[in-house]
């Protein structure tokens, strides 16, 4: 075991940045097949649009409402030829169009589609271009606008189930009166004011509460399809629909484990928390702060809710239980032992769950936790703090796509700002960035007796709103392998799960579309389950469970807990200390450093089987994350294992070009693993930043829409030069005339490689060689990735750049080899030059 008794050092000034254009392609994209008939094809497409406008103007023309200020067009899909894309540029033109907007896409079996709304008064640019295409060409000429026509391969008119961006099973019937989660498109600013207006009239009921993102309104309607359809004919305004979430309530409790005297002599070893100490704010069914142990670390003033009509405390139960394992951990290892404990942070809850037996209105959840976030930043401004979320909606049907709920955890933690407005409602607004905020997020749990528990977790995909990219998504996996052996009602019995594998109650994203981020990030204990000698199913059981504080301590102290909530808490806790450690770190660096700390255990790497194919390692991180965080690899480096931490802000993007790389040089002691020769060594990257959501549909066809911006990192090979090395990765280092160098393979000893690590905005990943070649290893390069942001010139936040925490840590077999000495010399010299 490695001795873990120093600082991390903290890298400043030992970045440069460099102007960058990326590398030229070399190769172009085919173009699809010309119709056999192209002016035929311009005129069907054209007929269709005029044919959309003019049955749209007569339905206004019926209809006894009047929709104020609302744009007179049509809403028209248009599909592209299997295997092609679309031209979105003219779909949703920048320039001329007023007023054209793609509404929501689709890809399904390699043919994507397009809701598409045109005004009567622009749809003459379209017409434009289908007429210029329709004419015969002159001798060697090509058809103008050929790149947008030939790409429409079908187009009608649009229903509102093709704005349905939920599974497609689960659109509501006929006449079946239901809530909707209605997504508007943002024009004019009065979208929300027409729609209010037309549901008077139509006797909709619209919930107060909304959701603004860039480019999107989020609201809650209950009307019938035939209503909604009619709506979205004549309105111009509603751009997809999507399910409300649902919320699971039921949480179970177990019979209590009466231990007072326990609870009273940890309590003689406890020191409180310090004035400044960092919090976890939970969000969940409130906390009861009765209890002797939360009571140290939770003040009245810190428990909220979110309706004014409820009690802070906790009715349900799970509020508190959470509260326990966030402020402890497992407390087990506590109540059995005999050390002193420090408490490092405190405590905060926001009740976001009624009382039972109430259930929450129908709500935009996403708005519910901008609510709760509000809450406690009103109360305490100024307190660093991590938000702890194991509520979730257990429908499963999001397979890893963004949602109005993980779109606004997202916008939240990159520092979207949450204000109320005249109407009561509360705006996420990314033009003023604020501190991020670290979201700590169960990733949901499956819920099964079956003992084939593997295969049945890599068909449960998390939870909304585990997906989202810059939350922190913890899932389960468990070490309690032992049945109570005093328990006769166990009486052979065994553990359904062998010690360090998947939890039995963990979900993953191994059923996600491969686009998406890579959840959950981490896996911490969720406990157990144990099965009769048939192995015929499998049962929840005390002895595998871990153990937290109870909400009713009048009546009993302490109780069991388990699965992906649980895991959470202790992510939120590890969270809390790191940043009671480390009070100058970013909330993008701690959450980096928690999956930084992060290894798989020995029947994590047993999945793999001989040599693992690449779609074997993708399966590995999308079932366990990174692996096990370590609190004591997040918090000390070693002699032998040094861990560099870098904080940055990079500006992507300048007049809808890329604008700057990073590229830092190391402080590696070249000469002590040159000297170690063939020594084995390891390098361990883990790149963390926070991404500007766009959650509207039409983000989803390409990562880059949904992100406002994306990072990757690049480290030198061992046999390239600095100078290479700046030439393979940007054309603006090559001199004129000059060829980008023969791009070395930059696989070669990295366990995951760039394709599979770079999903999200966290990147991790380890390179494994000898000591003298990690000595040649001295560059690491931060490179732009485009994204939303890259068209929007005038974007404030664009103006801000954006933040990335990089952390690297090396290390050798050599555990008597100093390494962190140098390094830490390097650093402090090279800093006194810089000052």
């Amino acid at each position: 075991m490695v001795r873990r008794d120093r600082q991390h050092i903290i890298v400043t000034e030992w970045t440069r940045p460099e102007p960058y254009k990326p590398p030229r392609l070399k190769f172009r994209p085919k173009s699809p097949p010309t119709p056999k008939d192209p002016a035929k094809h311009a005129q069907t497409v054209r007929r269709v649009i005029e044919t959309a406008i003019a049955d749209a103007a007569l339905k206004r023309a019926t209809i006894a409402a009047t929709i104020p200020r609302a744009t007179p067009g049509a809403n028209v899909r248009v599909e592209s030829p299997r295997g092609f894309d679309l031209k979105t540029s003219t779909l949703q033109p920048k320039r001329g169009g007023k007023g054209i907007d793609i509404l929501a896409m689709h890809t399904d079996a390699g043919v994507q589609s397009a809701v598409v709304f045109i005004p009567e008064a622009s749809a003459k640019y379209l017409y434009k271009r289908l007429d210029d295409y329709a004419k015969k060409p002159l001798k060697s000429k090509a058809r103008k606008h050929r790149d947008f026509v030939e790409r429409i391969a079908r187009t009608r008119a649009a229903s509102l189930r093709d704005v349905w961006t939920d599974d497609p099973a689960t659109f509501p019937s006929a006449g079946q009166l239901k809530w909707w989660e209605v997504w508007l498109r943002r024009g004019d600013g009065n979208e929300l004011t027409r729609l209010r207006s037309a549901a008077g009239q139509f006797n909709v009921p619209i919930a107060k509460e909304c959701l603004f993102f860039e480019e999107r309104v989020v609201v809650l309607a209950r009307a019938t399809v035939e209503t909604l359809e009619t709506l979205f004919a004549v309105s111009g305004d509603i751009a997809e629909l999507r399910l409300p979430n649902v919320l699971a309530s039921d949480f179970s409790e177990l019979p209590p484990a009466e231990q007072p005297d326990w609870v009273e002599e940890l309590l003689d070893r406890l020191s409180p928390p310090g004035r400044n100490a960092p919090a976890v704010c939970i969000l969940d069914s409130g906390v009861n702060r009765g209890h002797p142990l939360l009571k140290p670390a939770l003040n009245a003033a810190d428990m909220h809710t979110c309706d004014q009509l409820w009690r802070a405390d906790d009715d349900r139960g799970h509020g508190t239980q959470m509260a326990g394992l966030a402020l402890y951990g497992d407390l087990t290892i506590h109540l059995a032992g005999t050390h002193a404990l420090q408490m490092s942070h405190v405590l905060e809850s926001v009740k976001i769950l009624p009382p039972p037996p109430l259930a929450n209105d129908p709500r935009v959840y996403g708005m519910l936790t901008a609510e709760a976030v509000s809450r406690v930043e009103i109360q305490a401004a100024a307190r660093k703090r991590c938000f702890m979320l194991a509520v979730l909606d257990e429908s499963r049907r999001d397979r890893g796509k963004p949602t109005s709920w993980s779109a606004a955890v997202d916008a939240l933690a990159c520092g979207g700002a949450v204000a109320p407005d005249d109407d009561g409602l509360l705006y996420l607004d990314g033009n003023e960035p604020g501190e991020g905020r670290i979201f700590v997020v169960a990733a949901g749990n499956v819920n099964t007796t079956e003992v084939d528990h593997l295969t049945r977790s890599d068909l449960e995909v998390v939870h909304d709103p585990a997906q989202a990219w810059n939350a922190l998504t913890v899932g389960a996996f468990t070490e309690k392998a032992t049945v109570d052996v005093n328990d006769a009602t166990l009486a052979g019995y065994t553990t359904l799960a062998p010690a360090g594998e998947l939890s039995p109650y963990s979900s993953t994203s191994r059923s996600c579309q491969p686009q998406w981020p890579i959840k959950p990030d981490v896996v911490m204990e969720g406990g157990n389950k144990v099965c009769p000698p048939s192995r015929s199913h499998a049962l929840q059981a005390d002895c595998v469970s871990l153990l937290t504080t109870h909400h009713k301590p009048a009546e009993r102290l302490l109780t069991t807990t388990w699965a992906t909530s649980a895991a959470c808490a202790q992510a939120a806790r590890m969270a809390a200390t790191i940043g009671a450690t480390y009070p100058a770190l970013w909330p993008e660096t701690v959450r980096g450093l928690i999956v930084h700390s992060a290894e798989w255990t020995d029947a994590m790497h047993a999945s793999l089987k001989g040599k693992p194919s690449r779609r074997d390692r993708e399966n590995l991180v999308r079932r366990y994350g990174f692996g096990v965080p370590s609190l004591d690899r997040a918090l000390r480096s070693a002699r032998s294992a040094t861990t560099l931490i870098v904080q940055d802000r990079l500006s992507p993007f300048a007049n809808k070009k890329m604008k700057e790389l990073h590229i830092h040089e190391l402080p590696w002691p070249t000469d002590v693993l040159a000297a170690l020769g063939e020594t084995a060594a390891q390098v361990r990257v883990t790149l963390s930043y926070f991404i500007e959501p766009n959650p509207a549909s039409t983000g989803w066809q390409r990562r880059h829409r949904y992100a406002s911006h994306g990072f990757r990192f690049e480290l030198n090979t061992p046999t390239e030069s600095v100078s290479d090395f700046r030439k393979r990765l940007n054309e603006l280092a090559l001199d004129e005339d000059e060829e980008a160098p023969k791009a070395p393979d930059r696989q070669e000893g990295w366990f995951l490689g760039e394709d599979i690590r770079s999903r999200g905005s966290l990147h991790s990943d380890y390179w494994v060689g000898t000591a003298a070649d990690l000595a040649a290893r001295g560059h690491v390069a931060v490179v732009p990735r485009t994204g939303w942001w890259k068209d929007r010139a005038n974007y404030g936040r664009l103006q801000n750049g954006a933040r990335y925490s990089l952390l690297l840590s090396i290390e050798t077999e050599r555990t008597d080899v100093d390494i962190w000495t140098p390094i830490a010399n390097a650093v402090e010299v090279r800093s006194m030059v810089e000052a």
